[in-house]
Order: C-alpha cells, then sequence, then structure tokens
C-alpha cells in the first residue's frame, strides 16, 4: 500500500516520542485519534510493516493492537528520523525518584500502629478452650 511520506513520517515521530502506540482495527476510519494527518488504515500497515521487520512488539486484544518499539526500532527510528543519540523515547526516560511524602510516627491514631496485631488485642478473648472447630472443646 503507498503511503505519502508526510503521513508517514508524523507516524513514526509519535510512535518514536511516545514509545508506545495504539491502534484500533478499524480499516474504515477516517483518522487516526491520536495523529494528525494518516488514516487508521495506513497506521495499521506501518505497524504491520514495522513488525515483520522485528522494529516493533505488538500486542492484540479486543480490536485493538498495543504496539510497544524495540530496541531495534528505536535504532531505525533514530536513523529514519534522523535524530541525536541522546533523543529516547518517552518510555525509556528516567523519572527522578521522589522520597514521597513523609510519614509521622504520631499522626491521626496516636502512632502505636495496628493495635489487634500488637500483642494482646483479641487473643485473651479467643485464647480460652472451647468452641467446635480446630481442635477446641470436645
Amino acid at each position: 500500500m503507498f503511503i505519502p511520506k508526510a503521513n508517514r513520517i508524523a507516524v513514526f515521530k509519535y510512535l518514536f516520542s511516545e514509545g508506545v502506540l495504539v491502534v484500533k482495527k478499524d480499516t474504515v476510519s477516517s483518522t487516526h485519534p491520536h495523529i494528525e494527518g494518516p488514516t487508521n488504515l495506513e497506521v495499521l500497515m506501518l505497524v504491520k510493516s514495522l513488525e515483520s521487520k522485528g522494529y516493533v512488539r505488538v500486542t492484540y486484544n479486543w480490536q485493538y493492537n498495543y504496539v510497544y518499539l524495540t530496541n531495534e526500532g528505536i535504532e531505525y527510528l533514530r536513523s529514519y528520523l534522523a535524530l541525536p543519540d541522546n533523543v529516547v523515547p518517552a518510555t525509556h526516560k528516567k523519572t527522578p525518584a521522589t522520597s514521597g511524602r513523609e510519614r509521622d510516627d504520631g499522626g491521626k491514631f496516636g502512632g502505636e500502629g495496628r493495635p489487634a496485631f500488637r500483642g494482646g488485642g483479641d487473643r485473651e478473648y479467643r485464647s480460652g478452650a472451647g468452641g467446635f472447630g480446630r481442635g477446641g472443646g470436645f
């Protein structure tokens, strides 16, 4: 299938910038919902071509193709789009580790933790003999 170069570049730019792509198996849709320009059929055919070359990994589920860029695909798209080596897809960027929120020992409940599991609790109640299950009683 002939795909105009502008549409091919638009799909490749989107795939490289995000690192992933979702394509509905809908051949009559006039446009792809996330990429401006190409039809959904053109995106499906480009994904099919990239998958046969081993540049993407495709998972198909409920009429949707979930496309993941492989390392070989990153190198191919980097050379096709003439991008420098320091540019990577969003899925490969390292996010700075945050320490999260600080935990208080006191807090809302007095800092004793869960009282049922801190010795005692209702253990005295259940420790007596009796009952029918698990060896208790008779």
